[in-house]
């Protein structure tokens, strides 16, 4: 399995055997993605909310790519609405797919659409593929039951934001690192714009102080989980 970071909360998962994933593609409107959605394939699409900097071109990557839309019940339907293909899931719920096993988890933090669609509550995702057990928490607060999340999924690896204002900062990053116990942390949605701009080696010098594990992806880079 190979992990992709475009910037922002977008990333592209390949599996072993091929499939490729993204989750919150916010691309042509991001002044910091190497790439745009012209130049992405995906067989599914995962978001985690509405807000347009994570929907972004989802519509226009899964009119080209036949794409299926995985995400919770409203946000879904919001997708079908829009004649495309949805399997529509919710918080604490999982599911089993072709490439491995989704399961939605909270989120503390608004989803609305940028045509003001109520998209339900906004959501974390916990991926199981190829053996290995990816947290891309999407935007949130920081939140006790992170701890709870670890405990019953330990996870490989955890994507979680460090900018701050809009969701956790460094700080309280640090916190849900600590509590969610990932082998591996990666941050992501920060230096999109000013004012979540932050440091992610700062983050990084922190986690590690946990005896923690840090990978700071460099917008664009491709690693192998």
């Amino acid at each position: 399995m190979r992990l992709k970071y475009f910037s922002h909360s977008a990333f592209q998962i390949t599996t072993d055997a091929g499939k490729k994933i993204l989750i919150d593609p916010f691309l042509d409107g991001n002044p910091t993605s190497p790439v745009k959605s012209k130049d992405v394939d995906a067989d599914f699409i995962i978001l985690t909310h509405g807000h347009g900097d994570h929907i972004g071109d989802s519509f226009s990557i899964a009119k080209r790519c036949s794409s299926l839309f995985i995400c919770c019940n409203e946000l879904a339907n919001y997708c079908s609405s829009k004649g495309f293909n949805a399997h529509n899931m919710h918080i604490g719920g999982s599911h089993i797919f072709e490439f491995g096993r989704v399961k939605f988890t909270i989120a503390h933090h608004g989803s609305m659409t940028s045509d003001n669609y109520y998209a339900g509550e906004a959501s974390g995702v916990i991926l199981s593929i190829d053996g290995k057990n990816l947290y891309h928490t999407g935007d949130t607060g920081l939140f006790y039951d992170m701890k709870l999340i670890g405990e019953m999924t330990p996870l490989d690896y955890m994507l979680l934001p460090i900018g701050d204002n809009y969701t956790m900062g460094i700080t309280d990053a640090v916190k849900a690192v600590e509590l969610a116990n990932p082998k591996t942390a990666i941050p992501m949605h920060y230096n999109t714009f000013p004012v979540i701009q932050s440091d992610p080696e700062d983050f990084k010098k922190k986690v590690e102080a946990l005896g923690k594990k840090v990978i700071v992806l460099k917008f664009g880079q491709e690693i192998l989980l």
